[in-house]
């Protein structure tokens, strides 16, 4: 067995629930990957909700979307995460299969500009509950950075409290890396 490294491992857990037809969301767009890899498994039938808070980063994913012809298939939201419930179609509320998050800043931009404990417990609490069971939640946490401490601690606080009969919670960690290396905590509607 070979061990994957974080963001493909991330991606597995999604492949594994995210098909044809569902609807999936990128809570942190960022660059736009997540958000392009999530068109291609929701397919023709699906449906993507991408947000970020950050202009930049709503222009990258749009062009990233244009260049592979899938920005038919998404909406680009530029506010936070933690206002998902505001933009998510109610219809598509009670359909969604999964979301990624990559907490933290976005590369090569203003790394004062960082996701926060708050919004984002806010944004899981709203999507554990639209969420469809077998669904899941990917949070890619990097915690390197200024308030990333913060974060991290309060979602460990979190999904560790979670009730075990609805929710299976995975940590997906390299224990000998050095800086502060990035992690995963998904979590499973059982």
């Amino acid at each position: 067995m070979t061990l994957q490294p974080i963001l493909n491992y991330a991606h597995s857990l999604m492949e594994n629930v995210i098909n044809d037809g569902d609807i999936a969301i990128d809570a942190t767009c960022g660059n736009g990957h997540d958000t392009l890899f999530l068109t291609g498994l929701v397919g023709e039938k699906g449906y993507v909700y991408s947000f970020d808070i950050q202009e930049q980063a709503i222009i990258k994913t749009r062009e990233r979307l244009k260049k592979h012809q899938a920005e038919e298939r998404v909406t680009l939201v530029q506010d936070s995460h933690a206002q998902l419930a505001k933009y998510i179609s109610q219809v598509h509320q009670s359909q969604i299969k999964g979301a990624i998050f990559n907490l933290g800043y976005l590369p090569g931009s203003d790394k004062t500009v960082v996701t926060t404990p708050k919004e984002t417990l806010s944004s899981i609490e709203q999507l554990l509950s639209f969420l469809q069971q077998g669904g899941i939640i990917v949070l890619v946490i990097y915690h390197g950075h200024a308030g990333g401490k913060q974060e991290k601690d309060a979602l460990m606080e979190y999904v560790a409290s979670l009730d075990q009969k609805s929710f299976k919670v995975l940590q997906y960690s390299f224990i000998n890396q050095r800086n502060t290396p990035p992690f995963i905590i998904a979590i499973e509607k059982t």
